[in-house]
C-alpha cells in the first residue's frame, strides 16, 4: 500500500464535500483545477457518490450518506413537465447541485436528464438509490431510515415501475441508450447487462428494506418471483465461454415452438471475428447485451464485476470471469485498472453506432477507454471469487500511477497509458474508488454489504 498515495486521495475526497445549510449532502464530481469549474462537474452525481457513500461508512462517517439518502428522495417533487410529457415519478435525479439565489439562500436543484447530454433520464439512479439505502442500513443498523412511510413510498414506486407489465417477454429490463454509466450512444439500447445487474441488485435489496403490509405484499411476492427468474435467464442466456460459443455457431435458426434451442433467434453469422481468437478455453463472461436476433458479444466491465459482487453469477461463471481477466489482463487491466468497454468499435461501426461521436473515438472515454473508478468493484469481485492475488496486482498499478497523475477521470489507449485527453482531473469517484478498493483487500467482510451473508454462501 502507497501511503502518500491514500492520503492523496483521502484529501481530494474531503476536499469535495458538497455542503447545503450546513449539512454535508453530498460529493461534487470533480474539484476544480486552478479555478477552472468543469462544467457540470461541480454537481453530486447519484452513481458517482456510491464509492464515496462506501468509503464514509466503512470509515464510521454514516451522516453525509443519510443526508444523501434523504436529499435524493426529496428532490422527487421537482419533476418538470417537458411539453405534455411527465416523466415517471419513480425515476430519481441523475445529478443535484447547490445553488444560491438573490437573497442568499442556498437550494438544491436536481436534473432528471432534462440537462444531460442526449436528454435520457437516469435508469441507473434509482437503482443505485434503493441499493446504497440497504447498504447504509446493514452498515449502521439504522433500520428507521427504511421504515419512513417516504422512504417505503419511494420503494414501492421503484419495483411499481421497473416491474411493470409491458411487451416484454424477457425478465430482463428494457432501457433506452445512455440511461446508465455510458451515459452517451454506444448502441447500448435494449437490455444491457449493466441494467440487468444494477436491477437484480436492486431487487435483493428492496425485498430486505419494504415492510410486508397490504399494500406491498403483492410487489414483493412479484419482486421476489422476478429475481429468481432475472438470475436465472442471465445465467442461462448472457452467458458465453468455448463451449457455448461452439453451441452458437451451430445454432439452426427460424425455430418455431416450445422446443427450440435458439429461442432468441441468434444468427451464427453476427458472432464477430475477434472473440473466437481472443476467449480463452478455461474462461468465459457475461455478454453485453441480449435481445431477438441481437447478442452484443462486447465485454462489459461494470455489468460483469457487479454480477458477481450481487451474486448473480454461479461460482464456475464467477472464476471464469476472473480467469478472462487473468488470460487477458493487458486487454481488460492494462496499466490502469480497468477497461470499460472490450474491444472498441472503429470505422464505420463507430460512425453508426456512436453518431461519430467525437468524445467516444476508439480507445478512449466509453469506447475502449480505462477507468480508474472501476477498481472498487474489480477487488470486490476478485475477492469474492477467490482471487486476491489479482485485487493486488490491480492495486499496485493503481498505486503507482493514479497519485501521480492528479486522479484523472479516465484513460485513453488500447492499454490504458494515456491520460484521457478530455479526461477532468481530481476526479473524486476515482479517488474514492482507489481508496475502497484498499479497505475492501483488507477486510472482506465489507462484501457482505453488497449481498447478505447466506446469499454469498448459497452462491458459493
Amino acid at each position: 500500500m502507497n501511503a502518500d498515495a491514500l492520503a492523496s486521495a483521502y484529501e481530494l475526497l474531503h476536499s469535495s464535500v458538497m455542503t447545503c445549510g450546513g449539512e454535508p449532502v453530498g460529493t461534487v464530481a470533480a474539484v476544480a483545477t486552478y479555478g477552472a469549474e468543469a462544467e457540470n462537474y461541480h454537481d453530486c452525481f447519484v452513481r458517482d457518490f456510491v464509492p464515496s457513500a462506501l468509503v464514509f461508512l466503512a470509515d464510521g462517517q454514516p451522516a453525509i450518506v443519510r443526508n444523501f439518502l434523504r436529499t435524493v428522495l426529496k428532490l422527487r417533487s421537482q419533476h418538470q413537465r417537458i411539453h405534455g410529457h411527465q416523466i415517471e415519478p419513480a425515476v430519481l435525479p441523475a445529478s443535484f447541485r447547490v445553488t444560491t439565489d438573490e437573497t442568499g439562500r442556498e437550494r438544491i436543484r436536481a436534473d432528471f436528464g432534462d440537462h444531460a447530454i442526449g436528454r435520457v433520464a437516469p435508469v441507473d439512479a434509482m437503482m443505485w438509490w434503493v441499493i446504497l439505502l440497504n447498504i447504509y442500513c446493514r452498515a449502521t443498523g439504522d433500520k428507521a431510515l427504511a421504515a419512513e412511510p417516504e422512504v417505503q413510498r419511494a420503494l414501492r414506486g421503484v419495483l411499481e415501475l421497473t416491474l411493470r407489465e409491458g411487451f416484454e417477454v424477457f425478465p430482463t429490463l428494457l432501457v433506452p441508450d445512455g440511461s446508465f454509466m455510458i451515459d452517451r450512444r454506444m448502441g447500448v439500447y435494449g437490455h444491457p447487462l449493466e441494467i440487468q445487474s444494477l436491477f437484480y441488485g436492486m431487487l435483493v435489496s428492496a425485498i430486505e428494506l419494504l415492510r410486508d403490509t397490504p399494500e406491498s405484499h403483492t410487489l414483493l411476492a412479484l419482486a421476489e418471483k422476478r429475481t429468481n427468474m432475472l438470475r436465472n435467464y442471465v445465467q442461462l442466456f448472457y452467458w458465453l465461454d468455448m463451449e457455448r460459443l461452439n453451441e452458437i455457431h451451430r445454432y439452426r435458426t427460424e425455430e418455431f415452438g416450445s422446443g427450440s434451442i435458439n429461442m432468441l433467434n441468434i444468427y451464427p453469422e453476427s458472432i464477430p471475428d475477434w472473440v473466437v481468437d481472443w476467449l480463452p478455453p478455461r474462461s468465459g463472461y457475461l455478454v453485453g447485451n441480449l435481445g431477438p436476433g441481437r447478442m452484443d458479444f462486447r465485454f462489459f466491465a461494470l455489468g460483469n464485476l457487479l454480477a458477481i459482487i450481487f451474486g448473480i453469477t454461479s461460482p464456475r461463471e464467477g472464476q471464469g470471469i476472473m480467469r478472462l481477466y487473468q488470460d487477458r489482463w493487458d486487454d481488460l487491466i492494462g496499466n490502469m485498472p480497468a477497461k470499460l468497454v472490450y474491444p472498441a468499435v472503429a470505422g464505420k461501426e463507430w460512425v453508426f453506432m456512436t453518431g461519430s461521436d467525437p468524445k467516444n473515438v476508439p480507445w478512449s472515454y466509453h469506447n475502449g477507454g480505462n477507468w480508474p473508478v472501476l477498481i472498487w468493484a474489480f477487488v470486490a469481485a476478485a475477492m469474492k471469487t477467490g482471487r486476491g492475488d489479482l485485487a493486488q496486482l490491480a492495486l499496485d498499478g493503481a498505486d503507482r500511477a493514479l497519485p501521480q497523475a492528479k486522479w484523472p477521470e479516465y484513460y485513453d489507449g488500447r492499454a490504458g497509458n494515456l491520460i484521457g485527453r478530455r479526461a477532468h482531473l481530481n476526479q473524486v469517484w476515482s479517488a474514492a474508488g482507489y481508496i475502497l478498493g484498499h479497505k475492501l483487500a483488507e477486510d472482506e467482510t465489507l462484501l457482505d454489504l453488497f449481498c447478505a451473508v447466506d446469499q454469498r454462501e448459497a452462491a458459493g
